[in-house]
């Protein structure tokens, strides 16, 4: 698995519409948050309500989530509409390539990647401190106020194994 320091594959995969999202691309506007996880992983069912925050509380940061699917374009499909999701889904198909590269120990696995392509912090399942550190790490590159993006008391545990 990647950890933070290293620099991060390049990837192009398309989304649900058939758009192709190239991670060298993306990096040229601002960070990126890889996230690698199955729409049938519970602990994903958790963690994305929270990823959809992160967007809706930096809707000007020049940063983007790109959601990288391990399973087929239906079910994907199925999943980012139940959760409402407004952020690139990616379907990785056959081999899984990019998670070949990234090699995730669970899913969800988060991979914060800034604009010079290094891993700066990489959160494996559902982890609430982490997912604030990530907000916090977001808003200073922004230059925002940080946000609370995962609160203790909201009624989910605060970490949860992927």
């Amino acid at each position: 698995m990647l950890a933070a320091g290293d620099r991060a594959p390049a990837f192009d995969l398309p989304d649900l519409s058939g758009r192709r999202h190239r991670l060298i691309e993306a990096l040229t506007a601002g960070p990126v948050l890889a996230v690698f996880w199955k729409p049938k992983c519970g602990t994903c069912a958790m963690a994305f309500p929270y990823y959809q925050r992160l967007v809706e509380a930096y809707p000007n940061a020049a940063w983007q989530i790109l959601a990288v699917s391990q399973d087929d374009a239906e079910t994907t499909a199925t999943f980012a509409e139940e959760h409402g999701l407004t952020f690139p889904v990616l379907i990785e198909g056959e081999g899984w390539p990019a998670s070949q590269e990234y090699d995730p120990d669970a899913t969800p696995t988060l991979y914060l990647i800034d604009r010079e392509g290094v891993i700066q912090q990489v959160s494996v399942g559902f982890h609430k401190q982490e997912l604030n550190e990530i907000a916090r790490w977001l808003a200073e590159d922004a230059g925002d106020e940080p946000q609370i993006i995962a609160a203790d008391d909201d009624g989910n545990p605060p970490f949860k194994p992927g």
